[in-house]
């Protein structure tokens, strides 16, 4: 079996899940492989402990510099900016793209790639519509590693819960979605909304702030946000205990949060737009169709004129979004159980996604 070489990002934050569920895919198949960590870091502290597969990463990392050779294609899972550098000749990304306006570095970084791939089909359309023909589409997929059904109770009570999940940010409309709900369903027992916002990115206060602020200064007894969750066992318990996912973001590379809730059986309202569209239909959640377009500018994640990231995002109106989220209850009155939504991770596995990489590999 040839050796494989590989330059993921191995940490808790997105695109290391992402990573370490590729490589465990990996090790499962006995694929023999060496991997250069992107900014020399092996962090797997949110993972299960798993003292084998460490030792296997371990044995990967320590055996690239010694046996790679730049003739040999490489499979690397980072953002556009930053993969203009490569270990490799032949150098197969994995990449996420959020917005619509690609700058002519993010199309030169493509070009000079063997291949991009994208989890969003629509965002390789567009690429494909500004001449990059190397572009292609690989879903992500269910971590069954980290996520799974807990069946506990976690109210006493027959409150509906509603989550908000996703680091803070502008493009994933997390202000808009906070501030509707707590006008609609503030301080009303029947209801709860727990978001799961924290941005490990931002400061501690600047996270608490940003909670505050979306409270607008008031108090809610059935709004509560979560810190920073260090281990996966604690946000698949925090999954666990909603009712309905919300999920509006303007600009999605996956939803992965809100994909895996869908796949434990909870019930869900999203965006009908970016990469929604490729798992999402009216059967496992409730869609809610896009009101026009925004600009994405925040001045923290996103400058206009810079050479990445430009462009805009999905919008939505307010009054379909709670539309959304009463239809979404009828159907947890229904059935608390999404069984279409639990349908997904049999569709979407990372033994699929694996043998999509190793194909172009």
């Amino acid at each position: 079996m040839k050796t494989l070489p590989f330059n993921l990002v191995v940490n808790p934050v997105s695109f290391g899940q992402v990573s370490t569920a590729i490589l465990r895919e990996l090790k499962k198949r006995d694929q023999q492989i060496i991997l250069s960590p992107i900014a020399n870091q092996v962090d797997l502290s949110a993972q299960p402990e798993d003292p084998e597969f460490q030792q296997w990463v371990d044995q990967a990392v320590g055996s690239f510099t010694r046996k790679h050779s730049r003739d040999n294609r490489i499979f690397k899972l980072w953002h556009l900016n930053g993969s203009m550098e490569s270990f490799s000749n032949e150098q197969v990304l994995f990449s996420f793209y959020e917005l619509d306006d690609p700058t002519r570095e993010e199309l030169n970084i493509i070009k000079n790639n063997y291949k991009v791939i994208f989890s969003c089909s629509e965002t390789v359309a567009k690429f494909q519509s500004l001449g990059c023909k190397n572009v292609d589409y690989i879903p992500l997929a269910f971590d069954d590693t980290n996520f799974y059904k807990t069946d506990k109770n976690y109210f006493t009570d027959d409150r509906i819960t509603f989550t908000i999940v996703g680091k803070f940010e502008s493009r994933k409309n997390h202000e808009k979605m906070v501030r509707a709900w707590i006008k609609k369903y503030g301080n009303d027992r029947k209801y709860s909304l727990q978001c799961a916002m924290w941005n490990p990115f931002l400061k501690p206060e600047q996270n608490n702030q940003i909670a505050q602020g979306l409270m607008g200064g008031q108090n809610y007894f059935n709004v509560v946000f979560s810190g920073y969750m260090h281990k996966n066992e604690m946000y698949n318990d925090f999954l666990n205990s909603s009712d309905i996912v919300l999920g509006m973001s303007g600009g999605e590379g996956w939803g992965l949060p809100e994909f895996q809730s869908a796949c434990l059986g909870k019930h869900a309202v999203l965006l009908n737009a970016s990469a929604y569209k490729d798992w999402a239909n009216e059967e496992n959640a409730v869609l809610v169709e896009p009101s026009g377009k925004r600009d994405v500018y925040d001045g923290v994640f996103f400058h206009k004129g810079q050479p990445y990231n430009q462009g805009q995002i999905y919008d939505f109106n307010e009054d379909d979004f709670i539309n959304g989220c009463e239809e979404a209850i009828k159907r947890v009155k229904t059935s608390r159980v999404n069984t279409a939504g639990e349908k997904l991770k049999e569709q979407f596995t990372y033994s699929k996604m694996v043998d999509s990489i190793l194909e172009v590999m």
